[in-house]
């Protein structure tokens, strides 16, 4: 058998081996029926990761619909966004010190972490969502909604055949598996939490017409959906219990 033919059916074989270790069953609803703090709809509400791209997007629809918005982030000049309701906090989420602070007094809070170290062995989100959720509970915040991604869980392969067979496995396997560990720490929380699984990001505008759900995506085409739009949703999950505990996809 030509060299070129086993080095092919070798890296089929590694994806499809790496997929079935990322897949999870869904988790277990854990609807407490806690409704977070604020004042009516307008909320006091803290984004993490809010100079990324799906975390600005949060900011600036938060403050849009009312919210008192506090920023977390590491350098405060790339975030760009003055508002009179807006509060800024540099920190590391990786350093519990800078976090409990954050988020004490806040009615929920949004996750956008992410990072671009994706060649090697990293536990950023796993770690620093560690450090979140020991905060939320020490502080009594009890809503925590958290971006994360199709492909992980009992969404594997659903970002498509491309990604699931080459980009997921050859660029992003230390980060996809760190989202898992990420994801494994929310579920065994005792927070009201809902993880927010997008398909292949865009920078386009919020569109609306976007399908959530536990079975969206596509295991064959990818499948996108805008930052806007994600951070539209995610921003509804602060007063929508109907994904409460569990963790829907959302793509056009």
């Amino acid at each position: 058998m030509p060299p070129g033919r086993i080095i092919l059916i070798a890296w089929i074989v590694y994806a499809f081996a790496f997929t079935l270790a990322l897949a999870r069953r869904a988790p277990a609803s854990n609807k407490s029926g806690k409704r977070p703090r604020g004042l009516g709809d307008q909320l006091r509400i803290l984004v993490i990761g809010a100079t990324g791209g799906t975390g600005r997007e949060l900011v600036r629809q938060a403050l849009a619909q009312g919210h008192q918005v506090t920023a977390f982030v590491r350098n405060p000049q790339k975030l760009k966004i003055e508002h009179s309701n807006l509060r800024v906090i540099q920190g590391n989420v990786l350093d519990y010190d800078t976090v409990e602070p954050a988020v004490r007094g806040q009615g929920a809070v949004l996750s956008a972490l992410g990072h671009k170290r994706f060649l090697g062995p990293s536990n950023i989100l796993s770690q620093g969502t560690r450090n979140i959720l020991r905060a939320m509970q020490n502080t009594q915040v009890p809503r925590f909604i958290c971006e994360s991604s199709l492909g992980v869980g009992d969404t594997v392969g659903r970002l498509g055949l491309p990604a699931t067979l080459l980009f997921v496995p050859l660029i992003l396997p230390f980060y996809i598996w760190d989202r898992v560990r990420q994801e494994k720490l929310i579920e065994e929380s005792s927070l009201d939490w809902v993880i927010v699984r997008p398909a292949i990001l865009t920078n386009g505008p919020a569109r609306g017409d976007y399908r959530h759900g536990p079975k969206v995506g596509s295991y064959i085409l990818p499948t996108y959906v805008s930052r806007a739009d994600v951070a539209g949703f995610m921003l509804k999950q602060l007063h929508d219990d109907t994904y409460l505990g569990s963790a829907p996809g959302i793509c056009y």
